[in-house]
């Protein structure tokens, strides 16, 4: 499948970085502090905002020093966060001004992830604060698009997560599924499913860009 658009919209988090060790080191931490179950916590976190994991575990009045007690684990814990497999190779190709990050995860800490894992930052990040509603909302990938000018219907999202696809796709952009975090059959409503970004082929045209799945 071919994808002819303005610009690619990525997640962070299992699209171009494996943090999930940190991850699940830094909710279970936590959840054995307040002495809640981190099994269960881990199978709604991902591809949300902390703030809206914190939402279905805690009482409006302790989530704001559960974000802080969060954030401040995730930026000293930064051990096996590394590139994911073609990550370094399709951002070296893409120009600055055709591609931008959309995250869950707060600014600083995704930075520091970024960094840690050797990748370039974006010109765009649009990033957990700057927000009003996290994925599934289409809020990001719009400001997202926008921030480029560029047209979020000719815009192709990359992510690896249900809330993530949904995004991608309310906000009107075509949608790819990387397989990194969850099985394959969980992204089916996605555009394409590929394995990882090694199934992913760049042209970069005057007009536009050329990306090829499969």
């Amino acid at each position: 499948m071919r994808f002819d658009v303005e610009a690619v919209l990525f997640d962070i988090d299992g699209t171009l970085v494996d943090s999930t060790p940190a991850v699940e080191r830094i909710w279970r931490t936590w959840a054995g502090r307040r002495g809640l179950d981190a099994e269960e916590i881990l199978r709604v976190c991902h591809g949300r905002r902390t703030e809206d994991t914190l939402a279905l575990f805690l009482p409006p009045g302790e989530r704001g020093a559960a974000v802080a007690e969060l954030a401040e684990l995730e930026l000293t814990d930064l051990d096996e966060v590394t590139a994911l497999p073609a990550a370094p190779a399709l951002l070296a190709r893409l120009p600055r001004r055709r591609w931008a990050a959309v995250t869950s995860g707060a600014r600083p800490i995704m930075r520091a992830r970024l960094a840690a894992a050797g990748l370039p930052l974006p010109e765009v990040l649009v990033a957990a604060e700057d927000v009003s509603a996290g994925k599934p909302d289409p809020e990001g990938y719009l400001k997202a698009a926008a921030a480029l000018g560029a047209d979020p219907r000719r815009c192709l999202v990359v992510e690896d997560a249900p809330a993530g696809i949904a995004a991608g796709a309310a906000a009107g952009a075509r949608t790819l599924a990387v397989a990194t975090s969850h099985d394959a059959a969980r992204l089916t409503a996605a555009d394409a499913v590929v394995a990882d970004l090694t199934s992913v082929a760049l042209a970069v045209l005057p007009d536009r860009l050329a990306v090829t799945v499969g």
